[in-house]
């Protein structure tokens, strides 16, 4: 009979999970997903199109058949207690990165939900619960406690996952205290070059998959399209074509591109957006706060790298000339760039060498959504959105919870596979 694997050498932390329990508790995960994906879809398009929810539900997927090697790579010990603040989106994907596969290596896992998806979340956790090994489920709980009654649960955590603004992250790590390892999660504008040497019909396809996911709702859409000139007229007038017939509709329709947006500070804030940036606009520039509408809009902007966008939720593409990289990399310096720095997609432009863009991880020929992998850390350098609690500060990069666990503890060695 195999044996569990074992470390080499004697830990100074708690075990290693047992990996040989790992490979069938993921297994069993995997088959869960797959037996309740009717009613897994049926909840996520509450909150996403339905070509989101069923991309979503695939990425959960992958994630946790990962789960096993990445637990035999990163080498974590077993946690007592992980504390979880789910972000409003990707209920799914977020449940299985941030719940279920931790508690593969964690007594405890304890989920709050912001209200937004309390209910949405709730139904993935009892749909995916049902078909857990039990002792696995039994790990996962969900709490409706408010914030300051859930404060005390992270104090006593080994680590806290948190998805929101830095501002509030900063109030929460201090409540807490400097005890457990804190991990966050916040906004970025994951730029999009479209480079001189970028074909004009494949960089179209690439900005309108990548901006539209799920009607322009997720964290890693591109808030800004910097466009060399050379390029500018061809994917203007491609962008303007493309979204004049873009198919709207209900979530649940498997072809609808386009849905009513999911909260109401959404709408509201691309309709201040368009009022403020009026004269930019070339292509649509309405927004329905009533219908929960926002019209595909195609914003054109002066050569400017002061232009920083807020977070944006929704179907604006805002297109920012450059003909000097240079200019792209002074954007990047600036100290708010600096801070929310995650991604940065660069569609043929040599000239934009190294692996960082300011803060930003350069993804070539690549968006975001062709990269993003739950079993890898995942964001850039940017503290603010992608950062860890190390020593009393926070320090950007890309996080994976099992990884930094293990950076925290220290061991010598860990499972052999």
């Amino acid at each position: 009979m195999t044996q569990p694997s074992m470390p080499v050498l004697e830990s100074v932390t708690r075990p290693w999970p047992d990996l040989e329990a790992a490979h069938e508790r993921a297994t069993g995960a995997a088959a869960a997903l797959l037996d309740g994906r009717a009613e897994l879809l049926a909840a996520l398009t509450r909150l996403a199109t339905c070509a989101s929810a069923r991309d979503e539900l695939l990425r959960s997927l992958r994630a946790v058949a990962g789960a096993p090697w990445e637990l035999a790579r990163t080498g974590v010990p077993q946690l007592a207690r992980v504390s979880v603040v789910l972000p409003q989106d990707t209920a799914l994907y977020s449940y299985v990165r941030h719940c279920l596969v931790p508690a593969l290596y964690c007594d405890e896992v304890v989920v709050r939900p912001t209200p937004r998806i309390r209910e949405t979340a709730l139904e993935v956790h009892r749909t995916v619960s049902r078909g857990l090994d039990p002792a696995l489920a039994a790990r996962i709980r969900f709490t409706d406690a408010a914030q300051h009654d859930f404060t005390p649960v992270c104090a006593e955590s080994d680590a806290v996952v948190f998805t929101g603004s830095a501002t509030a992250a900063g109030k929460l790590m201090t409540e807490i205290g400097d005890g457990p390892l804190f991990l966050l999660s916040g906004p970025a504008p994951n730029p999009l070059v479209v480079g001189p040497r970028a074909e004009p019909d494949a960089a179209c396809r690439a900005v309108l998959r990548a901006r539209l996911y799920n009607s322009g709702q997720h964290r890693l859409c591109p808030d800004v399209l910097f466009v060399h000139r050379l390029r500018l007229d061809a994917l203007v007038e491609r962008l303007r074509a493309e979204l004049s017939v873009l198919t709207v509709g209900a979530r649940s329709w498997p072809d609808a591109v386009l849905t009513a947006l999911t909260y109401g500070e959404a709408v509201e804030g691309a309709a201040r957006f368009l009022t403020e940036h009026a004269d930019r606009v070339v292509a649509g520039g309405g927004a329905d706060p009533e219908r929960m509408q926002v019209e595909p809009s195609l914003l054109v902007f002066d050569e400017d790298p002061g232009f920083h966008p807020p977070a944006l939720s929704g179907p604006l593409f805002c297109v920012v000339p450059y003909e000097d990289p240079e200019m792209l990399r002074c954007w990047a310096r600036h100290p708010l760039e600096l801070e929310r720095g995650m991604y940065a997609a660069v569609l043929g432009e040599p000239r934009l060498t190294g692996r960082t863009l300011g803060t930003a991880v350069v993804l070539r020929d690549a968006t975001p959504f062709d990269t993003e992998d739950g079993n890898l850390p995942c964001g850039g350098y940017g503290a603010h959105a992608s950062g860890v609690r190390r020593a009393g500060r926070m320090v950007g990069r890309p996080l994976l919870l099992s990884q930094e666990a293990a950076l925290r503890n220290t061991v010598a060695t860990g499972p052999l596979r």
